[in-house]
């Protein structure tokens, strides 16, 4: 699968969760809450690196 696809397929399954969960409204409320995840996940993946390091 190409890399781009991967990521777009990623990001359209974030949407279909976010557009079953309430207080999502517009392309603004999917942005917020997908750029949040997309933080959430680079703290947990930083956080198991270091650990596997230590």
């Amino acid at each position: 699968m190409h890399c781009g696809s991967k990521f777009e397929q990623t990001f359209k399954n974030i949407d279909d969760v976010l557009w079953k969960e309430t207080g999502c409204s517009s392309e603004l409320d999917y942005t917020e809450k997908t750029l949040w995840m997309l933080f959430l996940k680079y703290l947990d993946d930083l956080e198991e690196t270091r650990s596997m390091e230590a």
